[in-house]
């Protein structure tokens, strides 16, 4: 079995975004040579997410509006967590319900997707530079 490891880097300036990274997963299992197996994407920060879905606008603005529904930024100290200094409560929770990775079956030598899915990157607490991780293993 063989492996290859990538880390792909991001800088948002904003607070949040969603980010459609699938060409670059795929650039990755290119190179990896790899034909059979699994890729995993790993966001590797705690208010930072990776998931799968629909590249549509209007459902990334609605996933904005639920996520700011559910674990809405301001006033920042209704988070506990913010009283050590940080704003960024909210993030964590946001990152909590929107996953922190996913793994994708690599078939003759492709992401084997669904219909219209694609890989995210989901920011929720920007200003600076994270990583995801892209791990992928098989033949």
């Amino acid at each position: 079995m063989k492996s290859h490891r990538e880390e792909l880097w991001f800088h948002v300036p904003g607070r949040r975004a969603f980010i459609n990274i699938t060409p670059q997963v795929e650039a990755a299992l290119a190179a990896s040579g790899i034909r059979e197996g699994l890729c995993l994407v790993n966001a590797m920060h705690i208010t930072a997410s990776v998931f799968i879905n629909d590249d549509e606008p209007g459902l990334h603005h609605d996933y904005e509006a639920w996520l700011e529904h559910l674990a809405p930024h301001a006033p920042v100290d209704r988070y506990r967590h913010n009283r050590t200094g940080e704003d960024n409560g909210d993030a964590h929770l946001k990152r909590q319900v929107m996953g922190r990775e996913v793994v994708v079956a690599v078939t003759e030598g492709r992401l084997d997707f669904g219909p219209w899915e694609q890989i995210f990157y989901g920011e929720f607490d920007g200003g600076r530079r994270k990583r995801v991780l892209v791990k992928i293993i098989g033949e």
